[in-house]
Order: C-alpha cells, then sequence, then structure tokens
C-alpha cells in the first residue's frame, strides 16, 4: 500500500555535455560574491576549475576560494567554511566535486548564520533551519550520493568519532545542479565503483522497507536494473559515453527523494557504515558494500516475500519450484556475485577495522525502526564479526 505523502523536489538540472553553459544562466540569479567549494586538485588538473572562474569573472562575479573538502567533511573544515563566507558575505555557494563537496556545500549554507554550534543544532539535535540560508549550487564531477538533487549533509566528527547525516528539507536543496557525464571519466576505479555501489545501496534502502506494493517499488527496480547492465560496462570501459551518462541519471533519481515517498525506508545500512567511517575514515561506498551482505542475510526472514521478489525481478532468477527462502537465498548471492565483479570492498578488516572498535562502531550505530526489523546493539556487533 502507498503512504500518504507531499513530493516537491526544487533543483532544477542541466544535464549533458553542454550542461555547463547552464551555469552562465543562472548565476545573474545571485548577488556577486560566489564562494567556490571543492576537493582536491583534480578539478584544476582537468581544466574544469579554470572554465568555471572563467564563467564566473565573465558574470562579473568575486571569487572565495574554498579549496580542500575532503572525501568524508570535517566539522572543523564546516567552521572553516563558515567563517569564509561569514566574513565574505558569500551569496552563493558552488560546490564543484563529488558528493562530498555539495553535502559540506550545503552544510555551510544553513550553519553560517546558526546562532550556537551547527553540529550540535543539526547533526546532534537534528533541528529544523531556522535562520538565513546561503544558496548552493553543484557542478558534479562524481556520481553515488544523489547529493545534487536532495537536502542531504553528512559530516564527520573525529573527536567524538561519530558521522552523521541531516536530511534537510527543500529550501536547502540544490538550486540548480550541473551534470556532465564526461566530467565523471577521470575518477579513479576504486572511487567510480564505490559511487556505483552508494547510488545501489540508496535504492535498497529505500527498496527493503513496509509499504511494499507500490509504483515506487517498480522504479527502485527499474534502477537497479540499469545500474548492475551499465556499471558492467563502465568497469570495462570507464569512458563509455552512454553507461556513465545512464548511471549519473541513475544515481540522481535514486535519492532525489522520490522512491521514498509513500514509505518508510530503512536505511541501517547507512547507520553502521557511517559508523564504520568514524572509526575509520574509509570511504563511505566502500563501507555500505562490506556490512551490507551481513545486514541483509540477517533481517532477510523479516521480509523475505520482498527479498524473493528482488531475486525474480532485479537478478533475473528463475522462480520454478523454489520456496521464499530459496528465492531470496540466490538474490543476495546474486547481489555479492555483482559486487565481486566490479570490485567493491566486502569485508570491513581491509579498513583496518578489528574486534576492539566493535564496541565503539556500535554505540556510534543510530538504531532506526524504518525496515523490516529494528537491529539491537548487539545485533550490530554480530553484523560486525560477520563483515570482517
Amino acid at each position: 500500500m502507498l503512504g500518504d505523502f507531499v513530493y516537491c523536489n526544487p533543483t532544477k538540472l542541466y544535464f549533458g555535455e553542454h550542461s555547463l553553459d547552464g551555469l552562465a544562466k543562472e548565476l545573474p540569479n545571485y548577488g556577486k560574491n560566489v564562494l567556490l567549494a571543492y576537493g582536491g586538485g583534480s578539478v584544476k588538473k582537468s581544466g574544469l576549475y579554470d572554465e568555471i572562474v572563467k564563467i564566473l569573472k565573465d558574470c562579473g562575479k568575486n571569487i572565495i576560494d574554498l579549496p580542500g573538502v575532503m572525501a568524508n567533511p570535517t566539522v572543523e573544515k564546516l567552521y572553516e567554511g563558515c567563517k569564509l563566507a561569514k566574513d565574505n558575505n558569500v551569496d552563493l555557494i558552488l560546490a564543484v566535486g563529488g558528493g562530498s563537496v555539495c553535502d559540506y556545500s550545503k552544510a555551510v549554507s544553513v550553519s553560517t548564520y546558526c546562532n550556537e554550534d551547527p553540529w550540535d543544532k543539526y547533526f546532534l539535535r537534528m533541528e529544523d533551519v531556522d535562520n538565513k540560508i546561503i544558496p548552493v549550487g553543484c557542478v558534479l564531477t562524481m556520481v553515488g550520493t544523489g547529493s545534487e538533487m536532495n537536502g542531504g549533509s553528512v559530516i564527520t566528527n573525529h573527536a567524538q568519532k561519530l558521522k552523521i547525516g541531516h536530511v534537510f528539507g527543500e529550501n536547502v536543496f540544490p538550486k540548480f545542479s550541473i551534470l556532465n557525464p564526461t566530467y565523471t571519466f577521470t575518477v579513479p576505479q576504486y572511487q567510480m565503483v564505490a559511487g556505483f555501489f552508494d547510488i545501489m545501496s540508496h535504492i535498497m534502502e529505500q527498496y527493503f522497507s513496509n509499504q511494499d506494493d507500490n509504483t515506487s517499488d517498480y522504479i527502485a527496480e527499474g534502477l537497479m536494473k540499469s545500474l548492475i547492465h551499465n556499471s558492467k560496462i563502465a568497469v570495462k570501459n570507464p569512458k563509455d559515453y552512454e553507461a556513465r551518462s545512464n548511471i549519473m541519471w541513475t544515481a540522481t533519481w535514486a535519492l532525489n527523494t522520490l522512491i521514498a515517498k509513500g514509505k518508510t525506508t530503512d536505511w541501517e545500512v547507512h547507520m553502521i557504515g557511517q559508523a564504520v567511517g568514524a572509526y575509520t575514515n574509509a570511504t563511505h561506498g566502500m563501507t555500505l558494500s562490506a556490512v551490507s551482505l551481513a545486514y541483509y542475510r540477517k533481517i532477510m526472514n523479516f521480509g523475505l516475500k520482498k527479498f524473493a521478489r528482488f531475486a525474480v525481478n532485479v537478478w533475473g532468477v528463475n522462480p520454478e519450484n523454489k520456496s521464499d527462502e530459496q528465492l531470496a537465498d540466490e538474490g543476495l548471492k546474486a547481489l555479492e556475485s555483482w559486487m565481486k565483479e566490479i570490485g567493491v570492498v566486502l569485508h570491513i578488516k581491509e579498513f583496518g577495522v578489528d574486534e576492539s572498535m566493535f564496541e565503539g562502531i556500535a554505540d556510534a550505530t543510530f538504531l532506526l525502526e524504518g525496515g523490516y526489523k529494528k537491529l539491537t546493539r548487539s545485533e550490530v556487533i554480530e553484523i560486525l564479526k560477520e563483515s570482517m
């Protein structure tokens, strides 16, 4: 059954090889001061930085540079960005990079004018925004998070060993996002496939949850099939435009809030994965892949019919003369085979996790109620053991 919902997504997308042309169309809507946020040297090495700077200057903008946004943005980096934005009276934050830069920019947008510690207010207490928000635009160079069309933001606090995401409302969504698949061609293979699994995990987190038989589930199955097909092509040829463009579009639809409508959604894999990431600083998508199989095997019997459907509709498992238990098991084995084929991490020990960390990781894991079963703390530890 499909539950009641309201749907609104205000982000304008420019998609394709000429999508950067959209930046000059958007810039007149904002004031003079632009905070340009980006990660390491890849955007400069590729020439994209220079292209964007030229467009900004041609449009009469004053550029405030904010380099060095890391893969897991920290609370210290957040404070740095807030000071820079406030001191320069920033009118627009332009995020150039992957999901981490987009996430970070949204955090800066809501935190700059926060009248208390934004970490406490937004990431610990999960309160709504009640202060001035600086608008955000995105130029995406890596796919996976869907951050280009949602209100999500994840920040890491190493001192507290916490990595927490806050899903803000539509007023925090990027005002516009520019998606050129060719910008993703130079992403290293490890990061590329981590992004692929992040996409898959986003879809599964919404698919394996209550309110099971509805339109959202049929859309989710189509998105997963598209991702599986195109990821196999992209792993062999990362510059296959058709595959990379399909994956980029799938990533956006996987987490632009559409397929969550009318459903409860799970997100426990993300809670465990983010806790692992807080302890290890490992790549986000890989922390998800390393704990997913153990988690889904743990909850499979509580949503057996859906796992059986997943096997048949997504992986093409032949249901003839098979029980739901057999189908569900074959579906997870097919998922595991695909994970091995694209080359994601399957064990948390690869991040340096050992048993001495289990208690702390379990303490850092938020236990949610949206899936087929709410975990206990001891079950989180069991999943960590099975993920080694």
